[in-house]
C-alpha cells in the first residue's frame, strides 16, 4: 500500500480538499488526520471492519476502546443507550475540545469498536478539519493516535508518516498539533464523574461544571491487573514509550540534576548514548549527554506540547538512555506526568 500524504491549510482550505479523504472513510479505508490534541488515525467506527484495520495498522490490542469523534451533539442519542444531564453540560462547555465522555453504548456502536465493552467513548474535536472530515464523510469517525501501538503519538504528520506510512491510505498534514497530548476521558456511568485518564481539561475544570469529580486509582500508578478490560485508552498497556529507557526522577531538584549529571557521564564513558528531558529552568546545568527542554514549568502547556516531540528526536538521534525531571502531580502537570509514567514503564527513582 502507498499512503498518499496530502498537505491542507487548516485555517484556509475548502472543504473540497477532503473528498479523497472522506470517501476513503467511506469506504472502510483508513486516514490520519490532525485535531488539536494528537493526529487521529479515522476509520467509519460503526463499521467493525472498518475498526479491525485500525487495529491492525497500529498493532493495538483488540480490548484497548477506540474514541468516536463527532461533529454534532446530537451524535449522542444515537451512540448511548442513556445520555445523563452531566454530558450535555460538559459538552457546552468544552465541546468543541479536548474531552472525551464515556457512556452506555447503543446497539449501533460494535463491540470491534469498544473493546467489548458496553461503554462507548465519544469525543468532538477542535480542530477544522477534523470536523470537516466528520461532517464530509458522514461517518462517525472512531480515531485513536496514528502510530504505532506503545510509541510516543504523534503531534505532526512526519511522526505518522514515520510508524504508519505503507500501512494507511492516506495522511492529512495540517501542520503541528496545538495541546500536543490526548484528551481527558471523563467516565459518566458510575455514581461519580471519574477521570481515567487526564489531560488539558483538568479535575477542578469539570468540576466547576459538575460538581465532585473523581480520580481513577491507576492514574499515577502501575496497574498490574492483566485481566484489567481497559475502560478508556490508555489504562492497560505501556504507551508513549520512546526506544530508548526511559526513567524519572523526583525528589529536590538540585539534587536531581546531580545525580542525572552524574549517571550521564558515567554512561556515556561506558559507550551509552544519553539523552536528558530538561526545562527552560534547568537546561544550562546539565553537563553532559544530549539535553532537550521540553518547555517551561511556568507554562505547563508548553511541555505537554514539546513532550512526544522530544521523546520521537531522541528515537531519530538513537538515544539508549534517556533521564527526565518529574512534574507536579496537580493540573497539567498530572496528565504530563501520567504519559511520562507510561513512557518509563514506571521506571521512578527518588532523590533526597
Amino acid at each position: 500500500m502507498v499512503t498518499r500524504l496530502q498537505f491542507i491549510d487548516k485555517n484556509q482550505f475548502d472543504i473540497k480538499e477532503l473528498k479523497e479523504a472522506a470517501d476513503i472513510i467511506k469506504d472502510g479505508g483508513l486516514v490520519a488526520f490532525p485535531t488539536e490534541t494528537v493526529y487521529g488515525l479515522g476509520a467509519d467506527g460503526l463499521k467493525e471492519e472498518a475498526a479491525k484495520k485500525i487495529y491492525a495498522a497500529k498493532g493495538r490490542p483488540s480490548d484497548n476502546p477506540l474514541i468516536l469523534h463527532i461533529a454534532d451533539v446530537s451524535a449522542l442519542e444515537e451512540l448511548s443507550t442513556k445520555v445523563p444531564k452531566s454530558a450535555y453540560d460538559l459538552a457546552e462547555k468544552f465541546w468543541p475540545g479536548p474531552l472525551t465522555m464515556i457512556l452506555n453504548k447503543s446497539g449501533k456502536v460494535p463491540y470491534g469498536t469498544t473493546g467489548g465493552l458496553e461503554t462507548v467513548a465519544v469525543r468532538m474535536p477542535n480542530d477544522e478539519v477534523a470536523l470537516a472530515l466528520i461532517k464530509m464523510s458522514g461517518a462517525y469517525i472512531a480515531a485513536p493516535s496514528a502510530n504505532t501501538s506503545g510509541r510516543p503519538s504523534p503531534t505532526t504528520a512526519k511522526h505518522v508518516m514515520d510508524d504508519l506510512s505503507g500501512k494507511i491510505d492516506m495522511v492529512l498534514d495540517g501542520g503541528q498539533v496545538g495541546i500536543g497530548i490526548e484528551s481527558t476521558i471523563v467516565d459518566l456511568t458510575g455514581e461519580y464523574p471519574t477521570i481515567l485518564r487526564p489531560g488539558y481539561i483538568t479535575k477542578s475544570m469539570l468540576e466547576e461544571v459538575v460538581g465532585e469529580v473523581r480520580l481513577d486509582a491507576a492514574i499515577l500508578k502501575e496497574n498490574k491487573d492483566k485481566n484489567l478490560k481497559p475502560k478508556a485508552p490508555g489504562m492497560k498497556y505501556k504507551h508513549y514509550a520512546p526506544k530508548g529507557d526511559l526513567t524519572i526522577f523526583e525528589g529536590n531538584m538540585e539534587h536531581i540534576i546531580a545525580k542525572i549529571n552524574e549517571l550521564a557521564a558515567e554512561n556515556i564513558a561506558n559507550g551509552q548514548k544519553v539523552g536528558i528531558i530538561a526545562t527552560t529552568e534547568t537546561s544550562d546545568q546539565y553537563k553532559h549527554g544530549i539535553v532537550k527542554t521540553v518547555g517551561t514549568r511556568a507554562d505547563e502547556l508548553t511541555v505537554a506540547h514539546g513532550l512526544y516531540a522530544v521523546l520521537r528526536e531522541f528515537d531519530d538521534l538513537g538515544v539508549n538512555l534517556i533521564y527526565a525531571e518529574s512534574f507536579e502531580e496537580y493540573e497539567l502537570g498530572q496528565a504530563i506526568m501520567n504519559r511520562l509514567l507510561k513512557a518509563a514503564g514506571y521506571d521512578v527513582v527518588h532523590i533526597n
